[in-house]
């Protein structure tokens, strides 16, 4: 695909870019153009994910002494709730398929739209009702359940706004339904003339796998929520032991769900990195098959696993054993994912920009992060860790360090062809170091504090606790400033930035054979695909120019 261009002259004259093909707000909110819709998503993504790092900055600095000092003990756990319920539901599941999926889906498979270009803006709407909820039950009191709601807490105990908070996720699922319909479809439907399922990007791999998780198992979450409110709102005995229910169903139905989530954010951002590091190591992607078959791998096995999270529930020891194996067994996939990448580099002509940085910034958190899942799926080490802050280090390792790294290394890669402007490569740079130098600051001390037993969920703790406190509540402080120096270097790039070419990294994709930014169907010429991708050569690389030759085409107009 790397040698796709655009032939001769266009018969027609040069159309408005997307961003220009109407400026009104009404042009923008009845849009059924997908790149205008992942904007959408995109603002409303990154509303989302201050809202819930404001949260978890009062969290950490109260914790930032062992008895605490400006939260009571209520006002603490409905801020972790609503930054965990946020955090997950309305930015990590989002983040990076409502986004850059809407955005690169038909750009990299020569479609002009999504499937459903209505579902795909109803989706959206979707997002903002749930999100209308989510504000709702904050500014209403909160809620205190955290992002689990695990009952009999949520049915029979918390006092708080637990119906709105299981309606803005409720409404919020239906949205990742709809979208994952679509992705599907457009997946099948849409593909331009020669792009097999093996010469297929492994971004729209990991976004169409992605698709089929959570189209799967997120009714399954929608049910769970459903009787929650049954129980609580019309006292229906589902969960009550008292009167013959079984609180544990719940956590079973809830992990069922919530574990597949976990690839929900994961798969994405492997998507991500796998275009990613071929690009900037000049270097075929290793293993492309096999990358394949290990992003079904881990999209099926991942329905299989949720019992490792109820090792200490009470489920049979022989369940136990079963659930154990198979989550050892998962990280045989992941393990592929990260020995090709490492091979992809081996003699590669690797430049770190910004993109690059935040790739292997990827790599190595979520290598941390998955082999600390070697131990939380080890039976006794779990039961040793339980609901103390290893747990908390390893998710954030995984659905935050892996999946937040990615969307950045996303929105640094695809920043040119997405508004047609250049950034400063420099700033870039120093907030992606920092960023990860931030992250490790703040979780890896977690780590040896849950080891040593500081258990999750407390507003207050044992004085031994502090210096691992103090160091994650510090590092917590240089995170946060690595994560607005995007914000501003961004913006700033919108207003002053040099002008983006279409292929500013002489990548492979189809994506980048359009101009940048796209026009409204994305190609004037049909384009025809004769060969895989990553196909890069040194001989051919060409960063800074326009982009390729599409031969046999026939115009989209």
């Amino acid at each position: 695909m790397s040698d796709v261009v655009l032939a001769g002259e266009l018969p027609f004259p040069p159309r408005p870019d997307y961003l220009r093909a109407g400026s009104t707000l009404a042009s923008w909110l009845t849009t059924t153009d997908h790149k205008r819709i992942a904007i959408l998503y995109a603002l409303t993504i990154t509303v989302f994910f201050f809202m819930g790092g404001a949260a978890i900055t009062a969290v950490r600095l109260e914790l930032f002494v062992p008895n605490g000092w400006f939260l009571s003990s209520d006002t603490y756990n409905r801020l972790f709730s609503f930054h965990g319920i946020i955090m997950v539901w309305f930015f990590l599941v989002p983040s990076i398929p409502n986004t850059f999926g809407n955005f690169l889906i038909p750009l990299m498979i020569g479609a002009p739209d999504v499937a459903f270009p209505r579902l795909n803006l109803f989706s959206w709407y979707l997002t903002l009702v749930g999100g209308v909820f989510a504000v709702y039950t904050l500014i209403a009191g909160g809620v205190d359940t955290g992002w689990t709601f695990y009952t009999p807490f949520s049915t029979m105990f918390s006092n708080t706004h637990v119906l709105t908070a299981a309606a803005a996720v409720f409404v919020v699922g239906f949205a990742s339904i709809a979208t994952g319909v679509n992705f599907i479809a457009t997946t099948h439907m849409l593909r331009a003339p020669g792009m097999t399922w093996f010469r297929l990007p492994l971004f729209v791999w990991s976004i169409y796998a992605t698709s089929i998780v959570m189209v799967l198992s997120t009714p399954v979450l929608a049910i769970s929520l459903m009787l929650v409110v049954a129980e609580r709102w019309l006292g229906l005995p589902i969960f009550d032991p008292a009167r013959g229910g079984d609180p544990i169903l719940f956590q079973h139905l809830f992990w069922f769900y919530s574990h597949p989530a976990v690839y929900i954010m994961v798969l994405p951002a492997m998507g991500v990195v796998s275009e990613i590091i071929p690009c900037f190591a000049r270097r075929r992607l290793f293993g492309y098959d096999f990358m394949v078959y290990a992003i079904i791998a881990i999209a099926g096995i991942g329905f299989f696993v949720w019992g490792h999270h109820m090792f200490v529930s009470g489920q049979s020891p022989y369940a136990s054993l079963i659930f154990s194996f198979l989550s050892f067994v998962i990280a045989v996939p992941s393990a592929i994912k990260v020995f090709n990448w490492t091979a992809s580099l081996y003699r590669g002509q690797i430049s770190f920009n910004s993109p690059m940085l935040y790739a292997l910034g990827f790599v190595g958190l979520f290598t941390t992060g998955g082999l600390s899942g070697l131990f939380l799926a080890s039976i006794p080490v779990d039961v040793h860790v339980t609901d103390t802050y290893f747990v908390v280090a390893h998710f954030h390792y995984i659905m935050v360090g892996g999946s937040v790294s990615a969307f950045f290394g996303a929105l640094h890669f695809w920043w040119p062809k997405i508004t047609g402007k250049m950034y400063p490569e420099s700033w870039a740079q120093f907030a992606a170091i920092t960023m990860y130098f931030g992250f490790n600051m703040t979780f890896l001390p977690q780590f040896f504090a849950g080891y040593l037993g500081m258990p999750r969920r407390y507003h207050t703790y044992p004085a031994e606790f502090q210096v691992y406190n103090v160091m994650s509540s510090a590092g917590a402080a240089v995170l946060a400033a690595a994560y607005l120096l995007p914000l501003m270097y961004l913006t700033w790039s919108l207003l002053h930035g040099k002008r983006a070419p279409n292929n500013p990294w002489g990548a492979t994709g189809l994506e980048w054979t359009t101009t940048s930014p796209p026009p409204p169907n994305n190609f004037d010429i049909q384009p025809l695909v004769d060969r895989g991708p990553y196909q890069y050569h040194a001989e051919r690389e060409s960063a800074g120019t326009d982009a390729p030759e599409v031969q046999n085409a026939r115009s989209l107009r």
